[in-house]
């Protein structure tokens, strides 16, 4: 696969003092005491996640199978964050990927 980009849909949500971050697409999460920490970390562990699937041969099949659309140019309307209730809310998240 080409390189390019995916756009992958992160949901943040505050739970008690602290913040839960998930990659819906991925299946992936993280946490962190303050908001800019979850972002952060989720972020990181979705790099991680796309890199192990580059490194084993497994990245177009998973994009694929989890319906995950590749963009061989950088999207641009991509929309900002939407609350879904209290204390959560869901961001686009445009990745490259190699």
């Amino acid at each position: 696969m080409s390189a390019g980009y995916i756009v992958v849909t992160l949901v943040f949500q505050k739970t008690g003092r602290r913040w839960t971050a998930s990659c819906e697409e991925l299946g992936t999460a993280s946490f962190g005491r303050a908001l800019p920490e979850a972002d952060k970390r989720i972020k990181e562990v979705v790099l991680l996640h796309l890199n192990t699937l580059e490194d084993i041969g497994e990245q177009e099949r998973f994009f694929k199978e989890h319906k995950i659309k590749f963009h061989h140019t950088k999207p641009q309307d991509v929309r900002g964050c939407a609350p879904i209730g209290k204390d959560v809310f869901f961001q686009p998240y445009v990745q490259a990927v190699a």
